[in-house]
């Protein structure tokens, strides 16, 4: 019994040790962790339209985002990967990149690369063309992102690769009261016409 006792009591530092130390080393290392891709359109472009996820696979959405950008721009790889499609698609040019279970395509994009090319983060990976645009008259670059493959497809916001996404508003906290706003009225309680002076 008393050699049960001092092993357990021996023991006991290293179980305490581990349970402080440990708590602080995680925050540390997942807060080096980052936005994994870059931008794929250089300087960083305005999101014209965001991701929008249908509610089921076969409904309506918007699964990918447009980026802003300008005919002939250069188009690059948000991470690294093999070219896994560069040609045409329903007429429109498109360019798909392969990361191991994930993809991203790019489109309408006039490609620089070949099917099994090996392409780094921020690698050129073709030209931005203005006709078969989302944006048309304007130039836009619409970015996908898709994980999974077959019936497990699944399209992903890929603002997420850049640190962007979805908006997620804080609490409105304050040091001083929010101002009190007027009572609601009709607008025509308010509003006078230019001749009722006249009246």
């Amino acid at each position: 019994m008393r050699a049960l006792l001092t092993a357990l009591l021996s023991t006991l530092p290293a179980v305490a040790l581990t349970t402080l130390v440990l708590p602080w080393t995680s925050p540390a290392a997942s807060a080096s962790e980052g936005p994994a891709g870059v931008w794929p359109l250089d300087p960083e472009p305005e999101v014209v339209r965001g991701f929008e996820p249908p509610p089921h696979p076969y409904a309506a959405g918007h699964r990918g985002a447009d980026l802003a950008g300008a005919p002939g721009q250069a188009v690059r790889a948000a991470l690294p990967g093999t070219v896994g499609f560069a040609g045409s698609i329903g007429g429109k040019p498109v360019v798909t990149v392969l990361h191991g279970g994930r993809r991203t395509t790019y489109e309408p994009v006039a490609a620089t690369v070949e099917r099994g090319q090996a392409v780094a983060a921020g690698e050129v990976i073709g030209r931005l063309v203005l006709t078969d645009s989302h944006c048309f008259p304007a130039s836009c670059l619409h970015w996908g992102l898709i994980a999974g493959r077959g019936a497990d497809e699944e399209y992903l916001d890929p603002l997420t690769l850049v640190g962007g996404g979805p908006v997620r508003l804080l609490p409105l906290w304050r040091d001083e009261p929010v101002t009190v706003r007027l009572p609601w009225a009709p607008p025509l309680d308010v509003w006078r016409r230019p001749v009722d002076w006249l009246v």
